[in-house]
């Protein structure tokens, strides 16, 4: 999947950036700066074998950690052209607790952050405009609409309607967290209405059966059959692939030592859209994928140095 035209690819990825804290030495904690959607658009930077210009779409304040969240995205070479920034609202807050195996649980400060406003007060119509025109993937999640109220995510509908109908592509991420919906009838509905806006799904099993009961992988694969390219991610067991009905299976690469397992599906996901905009299969994306997330998965926090995505993509571009 490339671009058809001469420049580089457009990729615009919307939602939230939190301010994180995560464990640290001594019972302390690290600030960093985090979110879903972030962590997929930084992958996608980092890994791209071709030029992909990665912008990310949201809302933040006029506070310092608005600015410094601002040079931490130039500093990933993410655009920041379309980021809104507004006076009477800040980011939001999560901080990540690591149990004896890895796995994380989380704690949230975000009813009133700046990106619940993005489509309400961050974009004005000429913008939403521009924004249907400007881009060749859209890529979102599920934290994407549960963060927005209805009449935000009718506009954002509209934007993804339109840009498709001009032959960009969506990539939507189900990224199901009960906690951030009303209800779970809510959550499958909106889900749902996206779903048929979507070309590349990357979903995940457990949240697949979370949210709609799938009891199966053919179950997902059944319910997710028209949609082109559909990619339902297993954790340690690996991926499955639908492209057109046609299935396959890629396996997880081996992880001796989980640290911490934040950030393991945005991971994959950035790398699997950065490996398919540059031109390779939806299998070799896939096993490149596999290899950032378990690199990801053995440090702490959601985005790891830059040294390692680099050394990662040396080591591929060299096979």
């Amino acid at each position: 999947m490339t671009s058809q035209t001469a420049h580089a690819v457009r990729v615009a990825c919307i939602g939230e950036c939190m301010v994180e804290l995560s464990p640290a030495e001594n019972g302390l904690f690290k600030q960093a700066f985090a979110g879903d959607t972030l962590n997929t658009a930084i992958y996608i930077a980092r890994t791209a074998a071709h030029a992909i210009d990665t912008s990310y779409i949201t809302a933040i304040g006029k506070d310092s950690f608005s600015d410094r969240m601002i040079d931490f995205f130039q500093s990933e070479k993410i655009n920041c052209q379309w980021i809104s920034r507004l006076p009477e609202k800040v980011p939001g807050l999560y901080a990540i607790e690591l149990d004896a195996y890895g796995e994380r649980s989380f704690s949230y400060w975000r009813s009133d952050s700046a990106a619940r406003a993005l489509f309400s007060h961050g974009l004005t119509p000429a913008q939403r405009s521009e924004l249907a025109e400007s881009f060749d993937l859209y890529y979102l999640s599920g934290i994407s609409l549960a963060i927005l109220d209805e009449g935000s995510r009718e506009l954002l509908k509209k934007t993804l309607t339109r840009a498709r109908e001009r032959g960009a592509k969506v990539a939507f991420d189900s990224n199901y967290r009960p906690r951030l919906w009303s209800s779970r009838e809510q959550a499958q509905s909106v889900t749902n209405e996206f779903l048929a806006l979507t070309d590349i799904a990357l979903v995940t099993f457990d949240d697949e059966q979370a949210l709609f009961g799938d009891q199966s992988i053919t179950d997902t694969r059944n319910r997710l059959s028209s949609i082109p390219e559909v990619v339902i991610k297993q954790g340690g067991d690996g991926c499955s692939i639908i492209v057109n009905q046609a299935l396959s299976f890629v396996p997880a690469s081996v992880v001796s030592q989980i640290v911490d397992t934040t950030s393991a599906g945005d991971s994959f996901n950035g790398g699997y859209l950065a490996r398919r905009m540059s031109g390779d299969t939806p299998e070799t994306a896939a096993a490149f994928a596999h290899r950032l997330a378990a690199s990801v998965i053995q440090y702490k926090g959601a985005i790891i140095p830059t040294s390692v995505t680099s050394r990662l993509l040396e080591q591929t571009q060299s096979c």
